[in-house]
């Protein structure tokens, strides 16, 4: 059965990453909730898409050169760009919020820019996770393979999910059915794949694998309807309450 993840909470549906987008798409019977994080400059994990605050909140600058203090006092946008009451959460309130629900938890970690990365993130997520008794409940994810060899050293029995876009695929000139041999190299448990890269060549040789399918970013019933078809393993979407209607009928 394919399971559903609300796309940072559901971003078509309240503002992304908020504590009010993730308690609402568990509400709604979401099977995971899918965030982003950052790392402030005080070393506090942010949860946040962007390197910068400027297009989801009422403030500017990087994430990385804000302290955690710094992030209470900007509010986010909803997906129709006006501010609303929320404010920019830390992991450890994700988690919270999270922890007595039965949702399961997809974590990206972030860079701060291209190529670059966040001194010991991997560790404060980690601890964060631990600290919440949510380790089976978890996955960690990045397009930054480094990211999923640190994890893996750091917890060897953590999921990590190895990211990946049709512009890697097509630079290295290779089908789509061979990113789940760069997952396997880079020791992830899971793949997630944008859906345009999605077929069945690539289920089956993730089935071959072993490997937990994830497909991103799912958000029209067509496109809804052909995941399903295909028996990807999750489908992570900004509309959660489509996805779960389609599932139920």
């Amino acid at each position: 059965m394919t399971r559903v993840a609300a796309h940072r909470g559901g971003g078509a549906l309240w503002p992304e990453n908020s504590l009010l987008a993730f308690q609402s798409a568990i509400a709604l019977g979401s099977d995971l909730i899918e965030l982003d994080v950052h790392q402030s400059r005080d070393g506090v994990v942010i949860v946040i898409h962007d390197a910068t605050v400027d297009r989801t909140t009422d403030g500017t600058g990087a994430v990385g050169s804000m302290t955690a203090v710094d992030r209470r006092r900007l509010r986010l946008r909803g997906p129709d760009g006006v501010l609303s009451a929320e404010r920019v959460s830390t992991l450890d309130e994700v988690l919270a919020a999270a922890a007595p629900s039965h949702a399961a938890l997809l974590i990206e970690v972030k860079e701060p820019a291209p190529g670059d990365r966040y001194d010991g993130i991997e560790e404060r997520v980690l601890a964060a996770v631990a600290a919440a008794g949510m380790q089976a409940r978890a996955t960690i994810m990045a397009f930054d393979p480094r990211t999923i060899v640190r994890v893996r050293e750091l917890a060897a029995r953590m999921r990590t999910s190895f990211l990946i876009e049709p512009f890697t695929v097509e630079r290295a000139g290779v089908r789509p059915e061979v990113t789940i041999d760069w997952a396997r190299a880079a020791g992830a448990t899971d793949v997630g794949l944008e859906q345009t890269l999605v077929d069945e060549r690539v289920v089956a040789a993730a089935r071959a694998a072993s490997l937990v399918l994830g497909v991103w970013t799912v958000n029209d019933e067509t496109a809804m309807r052909r995941m399903l078809a295909l028996g990807v393993d999750i489908l992570t979407t900004d509309r959660p309450d489509l996805a779960r209607r389609l599932i139920a009928r």
